[in-house]
């Protein structure tokens, strides 16, 4: 889970492209970076951190150009070094450079296929990098000094049958302008948009609607499942269908928990989505338990609020803010470490004692993942003198890793892993515990104005839409993790006897 963006613009785009990347920050803290280009030069800052810290005044000064692309990162493969932050460039052919949000599940395959066969080197263990690689080679194959916008669909096109997995990619041609793509299944999420100025017709790219209504563009639409988009650097827009077999089945997480509730992706409100869960899972608790105790609803900061708030209406229940949310603390999910996840909840939230004190309380949290954050938050709960905490989730059981760009890689890290619900309300801590189910999530997601027939449901179902992955894969990636686990021990053991000694 990444974000990107992309602009073609009339005048200096870096700062609206700052200003999408704060909105989208939500995708990923970890690292931030910005290119532009201004008469065939390429301007670039990027950096760990948050945008905020990786772009001050001094960097945007010199992002000159009327077309940029910029990036935010959560690392889901390689490490977290100042090495993988985005973008990335090749300077062949014409000088591209290319950010991504997702994963490719066949990787090693390409990364070896790019050294023998296109004679390329690799300098990272990004897949992003290895998925522009293989996009620059493909443009390169066509053999012209002046691409046309049938030589880049026609390299997408090749990426589409080279690469798998979930992506959305935005890249920058020098000289020429902006190009972006989505994967056949439209796994991961990407839209684009326009706005009007003076000196004409301008466009944007970005992971979520939210990056466009900042800075005034309106939306046109969600990028298809395999189909590519090019932007001329006068602002001419082009677009068609890459893939022969694209088939729709964004992942249904993004509603869950990725996505800002004011995004709008493939078409269905965040929000509304939301909205719906709260309502399946208040029925699902009249049906199971219709003389239940619940004195009142709590949402678990600040994802599962709209779900929450349409269980207590539903269920004719108060709703009431019981946790306080230190804003200054990242997302748990998505902090790089279980020992940081684990030290990071209590200084994100606090309760409010009248809130618990006598009650039998409901607690409304987007799912359950690891299970570390929910059992901190129901052990506060006691603490501050619950009678009986029930929790909720609006999300099904997390049960099956995630290989198309969300940090969910090992089973075994996975609470509901080979566990039935009690069990797992039992090492949670909660006196009752209820689950979404798959089919009425996928409802409450698909069943809007636009309807969606298909999804990326593999951590709940084990069902990978890619059709590539299998048990050897999956045991593959969690050996991978557990080596870079072992290693990242060893590294801070090393630094605690230097600093020993």
């Amino acid at each position: 889970m990444c974000g990107i963006v992309g602009i073609v613009g009339k005048s200096y785009v870096n700062q609206a492209l700052y200003d999408a990347l704060t909105v989208l920050q939500h995708r990923g803290q970890d690292a931030a970076g910005i290119v532009t280009t201004q008469n065939g030069r390429l301007y670039l800052r990027k950096d760990n951190g948050l945008v905020k810290d990786v772009f001050h005044t001094r960097h945007m000064k010199e992002l000159h150009g009327n077309i940029g692309i910029g990036h935010i990162r959560y690392p889901t493969a390689g490490s977290s070094s100042n090495a993988e932050a985005q973008p990335f460039y090749v300077n062949s052919p014409y000088g591209i450079t290319l950010a991504h949000n997702g994963n490719l599940t066949n990787v090693e395959q390409l990364t070896k296929e790019i050294y023998e066969a296109d004679l390329r080197h690799i300098n990272t263990d990004s897949d992003s990098e290895v998925l522009l690689n293989v996009f620059a080679n493909e443009l390169a194959e066509r053999g012209k000094l002046h691409p046309t916008e049938d030589d880049i669909f026609a390299a997408v096109a090749k990426v589409h049958q080279r690469c798998k997995g979930g992506y959305a990619a935005v890249a920058m041609i020098t000289g020429y302008g902006l190009v972006a793509f989505r994967d056949p299944h439209g796994i991961r999420p990407v839209v684009f948009g326009q706005r009007h100025t003076d000196e004409g017709v301008e466009y944007m790219v970005a992971s979520e609607s939210v990056a466009l209504d900042v800075s005034g563009f309106n939306l046109i639409r969600d990028i298809a499942p395999g189909e590519a988009i090019y932007i001329t650097e006068n602002g001419k827009l082009h677009t068609r269908q890459c893939a022969s077999n694209a088939q729709l089945a964004p992942c249904i997480f993004e509603y869950v928990y990725l996505a800002r509730p004011d995004s709008i992706i493939d078409g269905v409100s965040v929000y509304s989505a939301r909205l719906r869960m709260g309502e399946k899972l208040a029925d699902k608790i009249q049906r199971i338990r219709p003389d239940h105790d619940i004195d009142v609803v709590i949402p678990i900061p600040d994802t599962s609020r709209t779900a929450a708030l349409e269980v207590a209406t539903r269920l004719g229940i108060k709703f009431r803010e019981g946790f306080v949310k230190n804003r200054y603390i990242g997302r748990t999910f998505i902090m790089p470490g279980q020992a940081v996840r684990k030290k990071s909840v209590r200084q994100k939230l606090n309760a409010i004692g009248q809130e618990f004190a006598g009650k039998t309380v409901l607690l409304v949290d987007d799912s359950i993942v690891r299970g570390t954050t929910c059992k901190q938050i129901i052990q506060m709960a006691r603490e501050a003198g619950a009678k009986k905490v029930y929790f909720c989730s609006a999300a099904p059981e997390v049960r099956y890793p995630n290989v198309y760009g969300i940090d969910m890689p090992s089973a075994h890290e996975l609470i509901a892993h080979e566990r039935t619900v009690d069990e797992v309300a039992d090492l949670i801590g909660a006196d009752w515990l209820i689950y979404q189910d798959l089919d009425d999530l996928k409802d409450a997601v698909g069943g809007g104005v636009e309807k969606i027939e298909h999804f990326d449901c593999a951590v709940f179902d084990g069902h990978y839409v890619t059709g590539d992955i299998d048990a050897s894969y999956l045991q593959h990636i969690e050996d991978e993790r557990n080596e870079l686990s072992k290693n990242a021990r060893r590294g801070a053991n090393a630094v605690i006897e230097l600093h020993n000694n």
